[in-house]
C-alpha cells in the first residue's frame, strides 16, 4: 500500500511535465528565462512591416486626435491602425532611406493598404507628399528618447 501511495505522486508529476511538453510550454529554470528573452527579442525585430504611408495637415491641424491631444501637424507625430496609443515608432522611407521617430498619437481610417497617417512635418523629414513606401518598427520608450528624430540616407 506504501508503494502504491509512493507511486501515485510521481505518476501524476511525470503526466503534468509531459502535458507541458506536448502544449508547447517551458518550464521556468534558470536556463529558459535567457532563452525567453531571446525569443522576445526576435518577436520585437518581427514587428517591423512594411507598407505605405501617407500624410494629414491642415484640415486636422488644432483637432482632437484619439488620445486626446490636439493636433499639431508641426509635430513628429502619426496615425496608425494598430500600435497602440503614445507609443513610438521609427518609419524609414524605402526610396531615399530617411528615418524619423514619431509618437503615435491618433487611429487613421482603416482605407486601402495604407498603414499610417504621418503629421505634415514627418511626411516632409521624411521625403513623402504623397504616398511612400515605409518600414514602420514599434520602439520602446527609452529606444524613442536614445535615439535621433531623424536620420538622412
Amino acid at each position: 500500500m506504501n508503494k502504491i501511495m509512493l507511486a501515485v505522486p510521481v505518476f501524476l508529476m511525470c503526466s503534468y511535465f509531459q502535458a507541458a511538453e506536448a502544449s508547447g510550454h517551458r518550464t521556468v529554470n534558470k536556463a529558459s528565462k535567457h532563452a525567453v528573452s531571446k525569443d522576445h527579442k526576435n518577436k520585437h525585430q518581427s514587428d517591423n512591416h512594411r507598407s505605405t504611408a501617407s500624410w494629414y495637415g491642415p484640415e486636422f491641424h488644432g483637432k482632437k486626435t484619439a488620445s486626446g491631444q490636439t493636433y499639431d501637424m508641426y509635430a513628429m507625430t502619426a496615425a496608425h491602425k494598430s500600435l497602440p496609443l503614445l507609443s513610438y515608432a521609427r518609419v524609414t522611407n524605402l526610396k531615399n532611406h530617411r528615418s524619423v521617430v514619431v509618437r503615435i498619437n491618433d487611429r487613421n481610417a482603416v482605407h486601402g493598404k495604407i498603414a499610417m497617417d504621418l503629421s505634415y512635418a514627418a511626411a516632409k523629414e521624411l521625403g513623402i507628399s504623397g504616398l511612400g513606401s515605409v518600414e514602420i518598427t514599434p520602439l520602446s520608450r527609452n529606444e524613442a528618447n536614445g535615439s535621433k528624430t531623424s536620420k538622412r540616407g
